[in-house]
Order: structure tokens, then C-alpha cells, then sequence
């Protein structure tokens, strides 16, 4: 599968969409949870605010925040694929009183007005953009002046660097020894071997802080999380 490829990335999350959230529990040992509510503590969700959730997946984290905007708030959650969105329906379905809306779509092209959002956050997807400088700018075009947006993801670390040669190291052993095995026993083995081809053509931590400069972002940092395998982009509109 070549990554980018917006029909292959589509048809690859319609089939795990099934296993999906099983799996990154598993994969993360549940930590998943932990660098989401980190992404959601520094987009501060206030009640009253409309929030984008783009590649919204099966709907984990727009529910969070849909319980965060009440009252008079909504969440919109957008995603490529419509399997993921199916699940995501049916969560929501159970809390009907959490003010959220599911779309399909293209995060790179919402179609959505300018200014529509109060913030935003993108978890695993910008990786999977055919062109993540053109996702940062339509991020930023949806963001009202001072929005906020978290953007988490795996990091890619610097291998010139003696402590990024280490994390990429480190990273690799993970991604080989651990996540394509358990994936290989839920019969997805090519769909998560697709993770480390994703990471090499996947902007540095300070490549997308640099994108988002060009995108027209005000601020924006790159934190890096859990020793540097995950990195939050924490942006300001």
C-alpha cells in the first residue's frame, strides 16, 4: 500500500474499522487514552463551542469533547471512511443527549465555512493526509482567530541525532516485534505493517511546526510524548 493514497488509506480503515479501538488498547497498553486527554487539555473545550474532530475514526475522542461543550455546543465529527463513521453513529447513540454530528468526508476539503470552528483536533490522521501541509491549511482555515488545535500522531524522530537514532530504534523494535504480530493474529498484518512505510514520509516534529507557520498558524509547538514515540502539535489560529 502506498501511503498518501487517499483510496487505500480509505479501504484500509473501512477493514479494521471493526478492530480498530480493540487493538489500539492492546497496541498502547490503553496509554492511547492518556495522550488524548492531553490533546484535549490544551484545546480547553469550553460549553457553548463548536469543535471539529477531523479523521475522526470510531468517535473516542469527538465524544469526549461533546461532553465538554454542553450546553449549546456541538462537536462535528469527519471522517474518510464510512465504517469507522457507522461505529462512531452507534457509540453516540447510547449517550443521545451529548451534542455531537457525524460527517464523511475529506479533511483536506471539508467543505465547511471559513472561521467554523472555536478548535479543532486531528489524532492519528495528518499521517494518513495525502499532503499534510495542505491539512494543516485547511485546519487553519476552519479555525475562528485564536482558535486552538491539537494534532496527535505518531513522532518521527530525527535519526542524524544521536537521541533520535535511539527513539527511531526503539520505535522500530515496537512497530516490528509487537504491533504487526498482534495484528497479525487478527488477521490485519498488512494494514499495520503500513504504519512504519507511513512514518517515513511523515513530517518531523519541527517540519510541522514549520508547515503550520506556512499555514498561517500564529503559534505552534511539537511536544514530544511517551520518549518521544508520539509528538502533539499544539496550534494556535
Amino acid at each position: 500500500m502506498r501511503p498518501g493514497d487517499p483510496q487505500a488509506v480509505r479501504d484500509l480503515f473501512e477493514q479494521i474499522a471493526p478492530a480498530y479501538d480493540r487493538l489500539n488498547d492492546a497496541l498502547s497498553l490503553g496509554l492511547h487514552r492518556l495522550w488524548k486527554r492531553q490533546a484535549v487539555a490544551w484545546l480547553q473545550p469550553g460549553p457553548g463551542q463548536r469543535l471539529l474532530d477531523l479523521c475522526c475514526g470510531t468517535g473516542d475522542l469527538a465524544l469526549v469533547l461533546a461532553g465538554k461543550v454542553r450546553p449549546g455546543g456541538l462537536v462535528l465529527g469527519l471522517d474518510a471512511a464510512a465504517a469507522p463513521l457507522e461505529l462512531a453513529r452507534r457509540r453516540a447513540a447510547a449517550q443521545p443527549w451529548l451534542p455531537v454530528e457525524w460527517r464523511q468526508g475529506d479533511a483536506q476539503a471539508t467543505g465547511l465555512a471559513k472561521g467554523w470552528a472555536d478548535g479543532a483536533v486531528m489524532a492519528y490522521g495528518l499521517r494518513n493526509l495525502p499532503d499534510p501541509a495542505a491539512g494543516l491549511a485547511e485546519l487553519r482555515r476552519l479555525l475562528k482567530t485564536g482558535g486552538r488545535a491539537a494534532v496527535l500522531d505518531f513522532n518521527r524522530p530525527d535519526p542524524a541525532s544521536p537521541a533520535g537514532a535511539v527513539v527511531a530504534g526503539f520505535q522500530r523494535l515496537y512497530l516490528r516485534r509487537l504491533v504487526v504480530p498482534l495484528a497479525r493474529r487478527a488477521g490485519l498484518e498488512p494494514h499495520y505493517a503500513y504504519l512504519e512505510e507511513s512514518l517515513r514520509r511523515f513530517p518531523t516534529g519541527p517540519e510541522q511546526e514549520e508547515l503550520a507557520r506556512t499555514a498561517g498558524f500564529a503559534w505552534g509547538r511539537h511536544r514530544l510524548l511517551a520518549g518521544g514515540q508520539m509528538g502533539l502539535l499544539q496550534l494556535v489560529a
